[in-house]
């Protein structure tokens, strides 16, 4: 069907006119590099949004010392475990948006959203109230200094009572992403991140007659700013909403189990991957406070850059499943592609400034000499191997929306468990080869990730999954 393959040609923008081939592939170039940043950037946009507002803390707490720096780490993966139980219901939620707009049921395209908000309000409330209640045991498994222990334990307590907004707003994420309408996304992500700063800095310095809270009143701020975007994101979607069904249809049982089939596993994937990180943390604080400190700030600097192609990975997410709705495995393959090359060009670029000016960036975050120097080399082989990162950035977000989120979930599991975290252990607190290795063989890992996922997207095994 030749008429049928030109027409899909650019996943969903219908037939490219051209008076020849040889005048049409280069629009047809052009034309699917617009639909990909037109999706992508607003993500983008938003993705480094929350990354410099991550940064903007870690700096603020930063300036209050290693120990206060090391508990809000400790606090921070900690809290990612908690809601890495909902993220999953993000990337379920759009893939089947996109799946129902592919369809041409637009009369029924908020119904997944429908659904993942019901399942993120009996999540994420009764999860956040126990990991309130369980916050000293958490924290004290984590952190064998007692000082970082108590910084970590308040800033807990306060981010996992938003468990259940994170939820929410990732499922209008997938919704405003999966809809192609990722630019409202990012305005009220923009929004919600400014109110996070502010509240944050007031919070942590006692500023306009709130209680001066350090450490502390980050997590706070954090917690409000997260229920104010969700009150924003439930007014806007019932504005544009309402005719796909947003609160006026009643998801069909069948609804829950495709989205509790594509969120379940890459909900555990996040969680046992969270686990993982929070573990590499714990082996880092046996080798010392300072490293820990150093840690946490290379964490945020790197988000800085794979935040980006995340977004754009998010983007992959809606063209791959868009594209299988119609039919057309062909441009789902081909979108992954184009998607992982522009992801390449813009980590290098933005890994330029790590590599040149690595003690001026951690200047901005630490005060210590010791600590810069500590930090300097780490921050440098990230900004060099970043790029090697790109297929698993992508091609994890383009499967998710191919439904293979199983198969994602094992081979990356598997990688972090039985090599990363065994590995990590032997050269650091073992053979106290200290963070510049640990660090070292995380960004390796990352790249045999990358070249696993690469296979599997060119094999396209994930073409004959049915949601």
């Amino acid at each position: 069907m030749p008429e049928r393959a030109a027409g899909h040609a650019c996943g969903f923008c219908g037939k490219l006119p051209g008076p020849s081939p040889e005048t049409r592939l280069p629009m047809l170039e052009r034309q699917r590099l617009r639909q990909i940043l037109v999706l992508g950037l607003p993500i983008i946009g938003g993705m480094l949004s929350q990354s410099l507002i991550n940064l903007v803390d870690a700096a603020m707490v930063g300036h209050l010392g290693e120990i206060a720096l090391a508990g809000v780490g400790i606090g921070s993966y900690a809290n990612f475990m908690a809601i890495a139980l909902v993220m999953g219901l993000g990337s379920g939620v759009q893939a089947l948006v996109a799946r129902r707009r592919g369809e041409g049921r637009l009369d029924q395209e908020a119904t997944p959203l429908n659904a993942g908000l019901l399942l993120a309000l009996l999540v994420g409330l009764p999860l956040g109230l126990l990991c309130w209640w369980a916050a000293p045991w958490i924290i004290g498994l984590l952190a064998s200094d007692p000082e970082v222990a108590a910084v970590g334990e308040d800033y807990f307590q306060w981010r996992v009572l938003a468990v259940c907004a994170v939820g929410l707003n990732f499922s209008f994420r997938g919704f405003w992403n999966g809809s192609h309408r990722s630019g409202m996304y990012l305005r009220i992500l923009l929004g919600m991140h400014l109110c996070n700063a502010a509240l944050s800095y007031c919070l942590i310095h006692g500023l306009f007659g709130l209680p001066e809270m350090g450490a502390e009143g980050s997590g706070l701020g954090t917690c409000i700013a997260l229920y104010l975007g969700s009150l924003v994101y439930l007014v806007q979607t019932w504005r544009v909403a309402r005719q796909g069904g947003f609160l006026r249809r009643r998801p069909p049982a069948i609804e829950f189990r495709v989205l509790l089939r594509l969120a379940l596993p890459n909900s555990l994937h996040q969680f046992l991957f969270a686990t993982g990180i929070t573990l590499l943390f714990w082996i880092i604080a046996q080798v010392g406070t300072a490293e820990l400190a150093v840690a946490h700030v290379l964490i945020n600097l790197t988000l800085l850059l794979i935040l980006p192609a995340i977004g754009l990975g998010m983007a992959a997410t809606t063209l791959v499943s868009h594209s299988l709705g119609e039919g057309d495995v062909d441009a789902a393959h081909r979108w992954g592609w184009e998607v992982v090359r522009i992801a390449a060009l813009g980590l290098a670029l933005l890994g330029v400034p790590f590599w040149l000016f690595p003690a001026e960036i951690l200047g901005l975050f630490v005060n210590d000499p010791a600590l810069i120097e500590l930090g300097t080399l780490p921050l440098r082989l990230t900004g060099l191997g970043m790029v090697l990162d790109a297929g698993t950035l992508v091609l994890t977000q383009a499967l998710l929306g191919a439904g293979a989120s199983r198969t994602v979930m094992a081979i990356s599991l598997g990688n972090q468990w039985l090599v990363l975290l065994p590995l990590t252990y032997l050269i650091g607190p073992v053979l106290g080869y200290g963070l510049l290795a640990i660090w070292s063989l995380y960004i390796l890992q990352r790249g045999i990730i990358s070249a696993i996922f690469a296979l599997m997207w060119q094999r396209r095994g994930w073409a004959r999954i049915e949601l």
